[in-house]
């Protein structure tokens, strides 16, 4: 049998290949994709940003089903029964257990997380994203089965903006009776705000598109601060401030890739606050900083990228546990199909969607 990948042959050029399906190794699944969601990072890579990946298999926010599975296994990574058929989410990188990150316990930044991810189609298994019809899960790719009440329109989002943002906010400690900024009201921010909100936090949403603040207001913010009518960092620090009875923000939370968020971040906490960046993740950008202020408030910036891998199950879990309280299926407002992914990724890169989806 054979299955088709969409392979980046350079930025914002795409071409369909087709390819034997692999048999799974020891400790490996083969899934057929269900659905691939158009995260972020596929943006960079597509307007050519990012520092190293300029061709390659994209794809990796994504839900699937099990068709084939390697020798060795017969569980998911939190120890259930797996099938085939069983709907899984993966996460998109590994972790290798063996590297000077991971044995330092930060498994985020495990230094082969991405030995397999992004790879020339030719190079086989073949299937290494999930712009694809099938894909190729290795032995240390952690992946959980999908809890029965969350369709795939809600799981393909979790093994990325949903697991991250719920490390960065762990990361950053909040607590119950604290209050949250978060700058960006995308799927990172509405996950963010989510989550603050079940751990009992006052959560600030900053965008500046009515209808992400309007979604904000839906997935738990208390507060939002809209750019049209706070058009200066001053502004918004100083309505930031009035929020919070003159204290500013416990933790903020750059959720925008913007740079220059990150310098207007630290007027927005409080003195020893907490600074979680995530956005930001093209190097070569830059913004103005006032390293004296950092220092006058002691603030803690907490940089994260990917997450540890148990992550994913939280996450998995945390939708369904409030699958009928926030609308998640609403932040994918434009379903593509296989064929439409190049339209998926430039209405993406023209903000004509929020979040794309690429339907199979």
């Amino acid at each position: 049998m054979q299955g088709k990948v969409a392979e980046m042959k350079q930025p914002e050029v795409m071409a369909f290949e087709n390819y034997e399906l692999p048999t799974p190794e020891k400790g490996s699944i083969l899934l057929k994709v269900r659905r691939s969601n158009v995260c972020g990072s596929e943006i960079h890579i597509w307007r050519g940003e990012h520092p190293t990946k300029k061709a390659g298999v994209l794809g990796h926010e994504m839900v699937g089903e099990v068709i084939s599975v390697g020798e060795g296994v017969d569980t998911d990574f939190a120890g259930a029964k797996l099938d085939i058929g069983d709907r899984v989410a993966s996460t998109y990188f590994q972790v290798c257990r063996k590297c000077k990150m991971c044995q330092k316990g930060a498994f985020n930044l495990c230094e082969n997380a991405y030995e397999f991810w992004n790879k020339p189609a030719e190079e086989s298994p073949h299937f290494h994203g999930s712009f694809a019809t099938h894909y190729y899960v290795h032995p240390d790719f952690y992946f959980y089965k999908v809890p029965e009440n969350v369709p795939d329109v809600i799981a393909a989002s979790a093994n990325c903006a949903l697991s991250q943002v719920y490390f960065g906010i762990e990361q950053a400690n909040l607590q119950y009776g604290e209050t949250i900024v978060i700058q960006g009201a995308g799927g990172l921010g509405l996950n963010a705000a989510a989550i603050s909100k079940e751990k009992g936090a006052t959560v600030i949403v900053i965008d500046g598109v009515d209808n992400r603040l309007k979604n904000a207001y839906k997935f738990g913010a208390d507060y939002t601060i809209d750019f049209k009518e706070y058009e200066t960092v001053e502004k918004r620090s100083e309505r930031v401030y009035d929020l919070t009875n003159q204290k500013g923000a416990d933790v903020g939370m750059e959720l925008s890739g913007v740079p220059d968020a990150f310098s207007e971040g630290v007027q927005l906490v409080a003195g020893s606050g907490r600074y979680v960046s995530i956005g930001n993740v093209s190097p070569g950008k830059s913004t103005s900083f006032d390293p004296g202020l950092l220092t006058r408030k002691s603030i803690n910036i907490i940089p994260i990228v990917r997450y540890h891998p148990w992550y994913l199950k939280k996450s998995l879990d945390f939708v369904s546990d409030n699958i009928n309280k926030y609308p998640f299926a609403d932040m994918i407002d434009g379903e593509f199909t296989f064929e439409e992914i190049e339209a998926a990724l430039d209405s993406s890169v023209k903000r004509e969607v929020n979040r794309a989806s690429i339907v199979f």
